[in-house]
């Protein structure tokens, strides 16, 4: 079983930056931590994946954060991170990561098993 816990979110200006960061713990060489995401929730929405990356480095991104968002993980240290430039007030919502086997429906949660508990990012205009 991988534990998630993210940190790194916060309150920032449009145009800001963040980085969250997430620490997976447990059994981390499982297969079910085999793709790590990024999803958000903004209140009165439905959940939404941001970006996935495959143990081997590969990245997808949801249209909405192409090129402003950039996704990676340290598999040595077992940390995902979300690097996040050009904020928008668009951009508020609680970050989770996730782990699950695929990164092939990244933007879909059930495909995901583990969950963390979630940091605010909050953009304000």
């Amino acid at each position: 079983q991988v534990i998630l816990a993210e940190s790194g979110g916060g309150s920032v200006q449009a145009g800001g930056s963040l980085r969250l960061s997430c620490a997976a713990s447990g059994d981390t060489d499982d297969t079910d931590n085999y793709c790590m995401a990024w999803f958000r929730q903004a209140p009165g929405k439905e959940r939404e994946g941001v970006a996935g990356v495959n143990r081997d480095g590969y990245a997808s991104y949801t249209d909405s954060v192409g090129g402003r968002f950039t996704i990676s993980r340290d598999n040595a240290r077992n940390i995902l991170y979300l690097q996040m430039n050009s904020l928008k007030p668009d951009d508020t919502a609680m970050y989770y990561c996730a782990s699950g086997r695929s990164c092939r429906y990244f933007q879909i949660p059930t495909y995901f098993t583990t969950w963390g508990q979630g940091t605010q990012v909050t953009v304000s205009s």
